[in-house]
């Protein structure tokens, strides 16, 4: 008599049809933590069927981590990210979305149609980033999306109460994340609001391709030509100029960290610069490709937005922010960031990974 495990051949293939036929899970859920006043944070997961997942918390619209493989097959968180909700209610460097208004405006100071605002001063005389709490800081509502045939996507919507920060206004921000099977991740943000404010959304994601140690010799290509000088405290002055000949080429593929060493005031050392996107502000055009020379791994970036922040001030990954200019309400030649009922704000970025073997 055969052992109750063995199967008929015909009854054994048809068990693994059904196996193979089984639904492939796109999307998970579970719980992150809570915070303070009690309420919970939730985790979406998002997984294509090419070794990649992305995972997504209500808090902050935070990627916790973004896992790719790299050219030996081994699969890797590319982002600094935690499984610790303490950590990110403290200052830990997050992957969250960023707004209002990503980025400086001088004084926290603008006008809109000749009405003067003052928001949240909070990096020294300046606004950054949405003010104290700004969008990085709130529990934002999200569902997950109903799957596609080849992505998996999870929304989350923001409601900014007229005043909240000194931003004029009731705002309904969205962001969904869709994770695609080639390997992209879409970040897709839209805005409504019932009068007329600022918004300049972005992602503060801190990318480290190798996983561990430093970034400096990640190779870096910028689709840029020029750059917005600022004034010593970071805030653009106005004025633009051009890359060639100056620590801020990228146009050739050059070691991020390389010349770190050749930048000197406002910020000795590092790259806190907006650098304008060539054929950018229209429509998705490629804004940098960026390779990790042991793990193969590579990162492209595409967005519809002008300008790109890099930064290097964290030494375990660097940012790559697109957005529009910094303080760009105070340059009438700098792309506006003005929205209105009736012009409402819709941008998308696109992470893409492939790797090089």
């Amino acid at each position: 008599m055969k052992p109750s495990h063995f199967l008929p051949i015909s009854l054994a293939v048809f068990a693994v049809a059904i196996v193979s036929c089984a639904p492939f899970e796109r999307t998970t859920q579970s719980d992150f933590g809570k915070l303070p006043d009690g309420s919970s944070v939730t985790q979406y997961t998002l997984i294509n069927q090419s070794g990649m997942q992305v995972s997504v918390i209500s808090y902050g619209a935070i990627i916790t981590e973004i896992v790719v493989p790299d050219n030996q097959g081994d699969r890797r968180n590319v982002i600094v990210g935690s499984d610790s909700m303490e950590d990110y209610l403290g200052r830990y460097p997050a992957a969250a979305v960023i707004g209002r208004f990503a980025n400086r405006i001088k004084n926290g100071a603008f006008e809109i149609d000749g009405k003067p605002y003052n928001v949240t001063l909070n990096a020294r005389n300046n606004h950054i980033h949405g003010g104290v709490k700004g969008f990085a800081k709130v529990n934002w509502t999200a569902r997950a999306l109903p799957a596609g045939e080849d992505s998996a996507a999870v929304e989350l919507t923001y409601t900014s109460p007229h005043g909240e920060e000194g931003y004029p206004g009731n705002l309904t921000a969205k962001v969904v994340y869709r994770l695609s099977d080639d390997n992209t991740l879409s970040i897709q943000y839209s805005a409504e609001t019932d009068q007329p404010t600022i918004v300049n959304l972005t992602n503060h994601a801190y990318f480290n391709l190798a996983n561990e140690g430093g970034f400096e010799d990640h190779v870096l290509w910028l689709n840029a030509k020029s750059y917005t000088l600022t004034d010593d405290q970071l805030v653009p002055n106005g004025a633009i100029a051009l890359v060639e000949n100056t620590p801020f080429d990228f146009t050739t593929p050059t070691a991020i960290g390389e010349r770190h060493s050749e930048i000197g005031a406002p910020h000795p050392g590092k790259y806190d610069d907006n650098f304008i996107i060539a054929g950018g502000g229209s429509k998705l055009a490629k804004a940098a490709h960026v390779r990790e020379p042991v793990s193969g791994r590579i990162l492209e970036v595409w967005t519809d937005q002008p300008g790109v922040q890099l930064y290097t001030g964290n030494k375990r990954g660097f940012c790559l922010e697109t957005q529009h200019y910094p303080d760009s309400i105070n340059h009438p030649h700098f792309p506006s960031p003005i929205v209105r009922p009736d012009l409402p704000f819709s941008s998308e970025t696109v992470f893409a990974f492939s790797v090089e073997r």
